[in-house]
C-alpha cells in the first residue's frame, strides 16, 4: 500500500532548511433485538488502511500537541483536539470490525508501531522546532498528506461505514489546511504546497470553512475561526483552526 510518506520525507528535508466529534454508527442488527448478527469483514486493503490511518491521525495529533507546547499558538491546540476525534473515530472502526489496535497507549505522545511513521514524526518535529513558520508549514504539510492518503483509502474502500468516516475526516483535514494556510498568511507569507498540486490546494483554501464535517455515523458539529488571539483571522474561519 503506497502512501505519501516518501514525498512527505522530501518535504521535511525542504522544511528543515474544532472540535467535531465522530462516532461509528451501530447497525440495526445486534444481540437482544431479535435480528441475527451477520459478521462483516473488511478486505485486506481496507484493514491495512484503517491500521495506517489510525496511527497517521495520531501522528497529526501528537505533532500539534508537541508544536503547541513549543510555540504556544492556539491553532495547534485546537486542531490537536480535532485530530483526537479523528483517531478516536478510527479506533471505533477497528473495534467494530475486531481489528487489533496498533496504538498501545493513547497518552504516549510521539510513539508509533509503524517504524516509518515513527521516523516521520521525529523528522517533522526536528523541522517544526526551528521557527514558528516552520511549525506552521509542518502543519500544512501534514494536512496535505492526510488529504491525499484519505482520498486513496476511500478509493480502495467498499464498506459504507469506513467510507463515511473517511469522508468526515477528509472534510476536517480540508478545514485544518485552510487554518494553517490562513495562519501563515497572517504572518505575511504566501503558502507554497509541498505535496499537493497548487491548484488543488487553492481550490480548498479559497472556499469558506466547512461547518458540517459529520458523515453517516458521526456527530455533526460546527467550528469557528476568529484568529489566535493576535488578530481576527483572514475572514473565512481559518484563524484558530477549531473546525474539523
Amino acid at each position: 500500500m503506497l502512501k505519501q510518506k516518501g514525498i512527505l520525507t522530501l518535504a521535511v528535508a525542504i522544511l528543515a532548511i474544532g472540535t467535531t466529534g465522530y462516532s461509528v454508527a451501530a447497525g440495526p442488527a445486534g444481540p437482544g433485538n431479535g435480528v441475527p448478527v451477520t459478521p462483516v469483514t473488511l478486505t485486506p486493503d481496507e484493514e491495512a488502511d484503517l491500521l495506517y490511518m489510525r496511527e497517521e491521525e495520531k501522528l497529526a495529533r501528537d505533532s500539534y500537541l508537541t508544536l503547541g507546547e513549543k510555540w504556544g499558538l492556539v491553532i495547534f491546540s485546537n486542531i490537536a483536539k480535532a485530530e483526537q476525534r479523528h483517531t478516536d473515530a478510527l479506533e471505533q472502526l477497528l473495534d467494530k470490525f475486531g481489528i487489533s489496535d496498533p496504538v498501545v497507549d493513547e497518552l504516549n505522545v510521539g510513539t508509533f508501531a509503524d517504524p516509518e511513521l515513527q521516523a516521520l514524526f521525529d523528522d517533522l518535529m526536528t523541522s517544526g522546532m526551528q521557527t514558528v513558520m516552520d511549525a506552521l508549514y509542518v502543519g500544512g504539510t501534514i494536512e496535505e498528506v492526510d488529504i491525499l492518503d484519505i482520498q486513496d483509502a476511500i478509493g480502495r474502500a467498499g464498506n459504507e461505514d469506513v467510507i463515511s468516516t473517511y469522508q468526515a475526516l477528509l472534510c476536517g483535514s480540508r478545514n485544518h489546511l485552510r487554518a494553517f494556510v490562513g495562519q501563515i498568511e497572517l504572518y505575511g507569507e504566501v503558502y507554497v504546497p509541498y505535496i499537493m498540486n497548487v491548484d488543488d490546494v487553492n481550490a480548498i483554501v479559497d472556499l469558506p470553512v466547512e461547518r458540517n464535517c459529520g458523515g453517516k455515523g458521526t456527530k455533526n458539529g460546527s467550528g469557528s475561526g476568529n484568529g489566535n488571539g493576535n488578530g481576527n483571522g483572514n475572514g473565512n474561519g481559518n484563524g484558530n483552526g477549531k473546525s474539523g
